[in-house]
C-alpha cells in the first residue's frame, strides 16, 4: 500500500518502521547466534531467547504489523526483571542489559504510528518517554555511585604512635622512610578546601620525542626541604624549584639515552642525604673500590669542594647509575663515585639498555644508599640479576650486595663471575628503620614471570616476598612471602609502611597486588594477625610446580569475590554476550587459576593490583589505612615457543628501546622457557576497547588499623575521560577507573589523591570518603601527591605527567594548589 488513512493520521509506506525492523533483525541475529553458542558453553539462555524475540519482532515490523511492536515490548518487559535478578540493581551493571534495549524500545514506540492499527502519536510518544525514563533511571543510579560503609566500626579515639614527623617539609618519597604519607599540616581543612586555587605550574621541559614516544610515565613526587622542591623528570633530569613560586633554581641533565627506557620512562622521585662529617674524604680512584665510570657514560663535570654537597640529592637513572648532586647548586658531588656517579651494573655481566633501570628512589639507612632496580619482565630467564646493592652515601663506595643466588656472599663477584642472573628484583621503593638498622625490600618475581620449572630454591624462597636486610651487612634478617611459586606477576609493588602500634609493637603494613594486606612485626616478620594457608586451584601447564596452598591475610583484603559469568560487561548486550562467551571459553577456577596454553585463563585480580606502587597512606592519629586499589582481571595465555617465533616475539636486544609501546606482557618472549606470554591487561574487548568485567575498576577504602575492618569503601574515578574506542564521552558519573599513584593524608582531615584516568586531583573527606574538592589536571595524575608549607602557607603538589599504559594525556607540568592569601 502506498498510503493508508488510519485514525486521522496519514501513513507513508512505513519506511521508519521497516528501518527499525531491519535494526532489530541485525541485533536479533547476532544475539541468537551468539546466544546459542553461549548456551551450549553452559552460559545464560537469555541472549538466545532475546535474539529470537527480536527476530520475530523484526519480521512483523517489516510487514508493518503492530504485533511486532508488542513482541518487542514483551521482550523488554521480561528483560527488566532478568537484569535486576542478575545485577541486584547495580546501575553500571544494568547499562549493557537495559540501556541498549531501552533505546530500541524508544525507536519501536516512535515507529509504531506507521504500523497497521498502530497507536496514535500521543501514545507512541508516551511509550518512547517510558523507554527514555528507564534509561534515565539507570544513568542516575550510575551518577549516584559513591562511598558506602561496609562496617559500623570506627577507629579508637586515641591515635597510633606517630613516626618521624615531616613538619613543613617532605624530605622523602613517602614523607619519611617509614612511608606513611602523612603530613601534620592542617591549614587546608574540610571546611575551606573548596577555596583551593592553583598557585603555580612548573614545566620540566621533558616531553617524549623519537623512540621515547608512547613510553612516558613520569610518576614523579617532589621532595621539599627548606624553601626548595627537588624532583626528577621522566628522563632523569634533576630540577630544583623555589617552593613559593615554582621558579627554576637549577637543573642537571645526566644525559640518559632513550635506548635505556625500559617499559616506560619513569622517575618516581629522588633521595636527599645530609652529610654528617665536616671534612669528608674526597673521591678516591675507582680502582681502589672496584667502581668506575664506563667509557660510554657521560662525564658529569663534577667540581671538588669540601663545602659542597653537605646536602645532596641522589637519584637512580634508567641506565643504571646513581647520581649525586649538590642540593645548593645542582653540580655533581665530586667525592661520590667517579665525578658524581656510580654504575650499579658492575658485576652484572652483559646488560642491554633498559634491562637494569632504576625507576624508584633509593633509601639511605645508616649512611648507606640501598637500591634495587627494575629488570624488564618477560624478556629472558637469563636477564640481569635482581641483586640489591648498598653504597656509602658520601663516597659511593660499594658497601655490600645481596645476591640471593650467592648465599652468605655480600661482595663483588670474583673475576670472570657475575651476580646471579634472572633472580627476583626490587623495582619499587624500599622503606627503612634507622633504629633497628633494617631496610625492607618488596621483591618481585623471577625474570620469567609465568613459567617456574627452572627456578632455583633461592628464587622460590624469596620471590614476591618482603625481605628485611641488615643495613650494615646486607644479610637477610627475615622474609615474609605473599605468593608461593608466583606465576601471576604478583610482585610486591607497594612500599611497605612502618608504624608503631599503641602497645609499642613496631609493625609494618604490607599491601599486595592480590589485594591482601598484611600487618607484621617489623623486627621479626611474624604476622600480627592470623595468616591462613588455604587450598588453591591446581593443574595448568606445570601441575607439579603449583603450590597446594597460598597465604590469605586474616587482617584485611581489598580482593573481591571470584568472577562469575554475570560479572561480564560491555556497552551493549552484544559485546557483553561476547565477553560472557570468552568467560565460558576460558580456564577459570577462581583466585590463583594456574596458567594454561590450550586456551586463555582468567587472572583476577590482574597484575596492576590490588595495591601497586602508589602504596597506601595512613592517618597515624586515628589508626586508619587509606588504600586506593585496582579491581580488574587479566586474560592471559602461554604461547608455545614455535608460535611465538612465528609471531616475531623477541626479547630486548643490544639496541635497547626501539620505541615500541604496548601493555606489559602483551607478546613478551620469555626467552629460555618453553612458552612466551600474551597478556590482555584488564581483559579488554577488541571490538570496543572496553573492559569485559563490569565496573568498578578501581576503588578507595578506609581500613581500621587495629581490626582490619573496612570503615568505608567507594568506587574511585569518573567516566569523564573514558568511553568505547578510546573516546572521552565526558560523562560525569562515578564509575571507578583504573588508577596508578598514591595519596597524602593531612591533619586537616583530608586525603589528597589523583591517580585515576579521569585526570582529576581530589580532596577526600577522611571520615566519610566523600569528594569535597576536585580540579582538572593538564595531564594524567599518575604520581603520588605531596604537601608542604613555606612562609606559613600550605601547598598541595602533584606531577600531572600522564601515563602511556593508563592512556592519560602526557604532560610535563608540576601543579600546586593553596588557599588564597588573605
Amino acid at each position: 500500500m502506498a498510503e493508508v488513512e488510519q485514525g486521522g493520521a496519514t501513513r507513508s509506506a512505513g519506511i521508519p518502521a521497516r528501518l527499525v525492523g531491519g535494526l532489530l533483525a541485525v541485533v536479533g541475529l547476532a544475539l541468537l547466534a551468539g546466544g546459542v553458542w553461549l548456551f551450549l558453553l553452559g552460559g545464560s539462555a537469555y541472549y538466545a531467547l532475546a535474539g529470537a524475540g527480536l527476530l520475530a519482532s523484526a519480521i512483523y515490523l517489516f510487514r508493518l504489523k503492530v504485533v511486532g511492536a508488542w513482541i518487542y515490548v514483551g521482550v523488554f518487559a521480561l528483560t527488566v526483571p532478568w537484569a535486576l535478578w542478575e545485577t541486584g540493581a547495580d546501575a553500571w551493571a544494568l547499562v549493557p542489559r537495559l540501556v541498549g534495549p531501552a533505546i530500541l524500545l524508544a525507536l519501536v514506540a516512535l515507529a509504531s504510528p506507521w504500523l497497521d492499527r498502530g497507536p496514535r502519536w500521543p501514545t507512541a510518544l508516551m511509550g518512547a518517554g517510558v523507554a527514555i525514563a528507564s534509561l534515565g533511571i539507570v544513568l542516575w543510579g550510575a551518577a549516584e555511585a559513591g562511598p558506602h560503609s561496609t562496617s559500623a566500626v570506627r577507629p579508637a579515639s586515641l591515635a597510633l604512635v606517630e613516626g618521624d614527623s615531616v613538619g613543613d617539609d617532605w624530605p622523602a618519597w613517602g614523607g619519611t622512610y617509614a612511608g606513611q604519607r602523612f603530613s601534620p599540616l592542617n591549614q587546608i581543612t574540610r571546611v575551606n578546601v573548596d577555596r583551593l586555587e592553583k598557585t603555580w605550574v612548573a614545566h620540566t621541559g621533558d616531553l617524549p620525542q623519537g623512540a621515547a614516544k608512547g613510553k612516558y610515565a613520569a610518576e614523579t613526587t617532589p621532595l621539599k626541604i627548606g624553601n626548595r622542591l627537588y624532583l626528577c623528570s621522566a628522563m632523569n633530569i634533576l630540577i630544583a624549584l623555589d617552593a613559593r613560586s615554582g621558579a627554576e633554581i637549577w637543573r642537571f641533565d645526566p644525559k640518559v639515552s632513550a635506548a635505556a627506557i625500559p617499559y616506560s620512562a619513569s622517575c618516581r622521585g629522588v633521595t636527599a642525604y645530609r652529610r654528617e662529617s665536616s671534612n669528608p674524604r674526597l673521591a678516591i680512584d675507582a680502582a681502589d673500590r672496584g667502581r668506575g665510570r664506563p667509557s660510554d657514560e657521560p662525564s658529569l663535570g663534577a667540581t671538588r669542594s669540601e663545602a659542597a654537597c653537605s646536602l645532596r640529592i641522589i637519584e637512580g637513572t634508567l641506565d643504571g647509575r646513581l647520581i649525586a648532586v649538590d642540593a645548593e647548586t645542582g653540580q655533581p658531588c665530586a667525592e661520590f663515585g667517579r665525578n658524581g656517579q656510580v654504575d650499579i651494573k658492575q658485576g652484572m655481566g652483559e646488560v642491554y639498555p633498559g634491562m637494569a633501570a632504576i625507576t624508584a628512589p633509593p633509601v639511605v639507612v645508616r649512611g648507606r644508599i640501598v637500591t634495587g632496580h627494575q629488570v624488564m619482565d618477560g624478556q629472558s630467564n637469563s636477564a640481569p640479576s635482581g641483586v640489591i646493592q648498598a653504597f656509602d652515601a658520601v663516597t659511593g663506595e660499594a658497601a655490600w650486595a645481596w645476591d640471593m643466588g650467592r648465599p652468605g656472599q655480600t661482595g663483588q663477584p670474583a673475576r670472570g663471575e657475575e651476580f646471579t642472573r634472572g633472580t627476583p628484583n626490587m623495582w619499587t621503593t624500599a622503606s627503612a628503620d634507622e633504629e633497628l638498622g633494617l631496610v625492607f625490600l618488596p621483591l618481585g618475581n623471577s625474570a620469567v614471570d609465568y613459567w617456574s620449572s627452572d627456578r632455583s630454591p633461592q628464587e622460590n624462597a624469596f620471590s614476591t616476598s618482603l625481605v628485611a636486610l641488615d643495613a650494615e651487612t646486607g644479610q637477610p634478617r627475615w622474609s615474609f612471602q605473599t605468593v608461593h611459586k608466583d606465576v601471576w606477576d604478583y610482585d610486591l609493588g607497594s612500599q611497605a609502611t612502618t608504624v608503631d602500634l599503641p602497645d609499642g609493637t613496631p609493625a609494618i603494613i604490607l599491601p599486595s597486588k592480590q589485594g591482601e594486606i598484611y600487618l607484621l612485626d617489623r623486627r621479626t616478620g611474624k604476622p600480627l594477625h592470623p595468616v591462613a594457608e588455604k587450598p588453591v586451584p591446581q593443574g595448568g601447564l606445570e601441575p607439579s610446580e603449583r603450590a597446594a596452598t597460598q597465604p590469605y591475610s586474616g587482617f584485611a583484603t581489598l580482593r573481591k569475590p571470584s568472577l562469575a559469568e554475570h560479572d561480564m560487561w560491555g556497552m551493549t548486550p552484544i559485546d557483553q554476550m561476547i565477553c560472557r562467551i570468552q568467560y565460558r571459553q576460558s580456564a577459570y577456577d577462581g583466585y590463583y587459576t594456574p596458567p594454561t596454553s590450550d586456551r586463555r585463563w582468567i587472572q583476577y585480580p590482574g597484575y596492576n593490583g590490588g595495591s601497586d606502587w602508589g602504596s597506601v597512606a595512613i592517618d597515624p592519629r586515628r589508626g586508619v589505612i587509606y588504600a586506593n586499589y585496582n579491581d580488574m582481571p587479566n586474560h592471559n595465555r602461554l604461547v608455545p615457543r614455535a608460535e611465538a617465533n612465528r609471531k616475531g616475539w623477541k626479547p630486548r636486544g643490544p639496541k635497547g628501546n626501539l620505541g615500541k609501546g604496548g601493555p606489559e606482557g602483551a607478546g613478551d618472549a620469555q626467552a629460555g622457557s618453553p612458552y612466551a606470554i600474551d597478556v590482555n591487561a584488564g581483559w579488554r574487548l577488541g571490538l570496543t576497547g572496553l573492559l569485559c568485567k563490569e565496573p568498578p575498576y578501581g576503588g578507595l577504602r578506609a581500613i581500621d588499623m587495629r581490626s582490619g575492618k573496612t570503615l568505608w569503601d567507594r568506587p574511585f574515578g569518573s567516566a569523564r575521560s573514558n568511553g568505547p574506542w578510546g573516546l572521552a564521552l565526558g560523562l560525569p558519573f562515578t564509575i571507578g577507573t583504573p588508577n596508578n599513584g598514591g595519596g597524602v593524608v593531612t591533619a586537616g582531615g583530608l586525603l589528597f589523591i589523583a591517580a585515576t584516568t579521569d585526570n582529576l586531583i581530589r580532596a577526600i573527606d577522611l571520615e566519610t570518603g566523600e569528594t569535597v574538592w576536585s580540579d582538572v589536571l593538564p595531564g594524567g595524575g599518575q604520581a603520588n601527591v605531596m604537601t608542604y608549607a613555606v612562609d606559613g602557607r600550605q601547598y598541595v603538589a602533584v606531577m600531572a605527567g600522564g601515563h602511556h599504559f593508563m592512556e592519560t594525556p602526557i604532560s610535563d607540568a608540576l601543579v600546586t594548589y593553596a588557599l588564597p592569601v588573605e
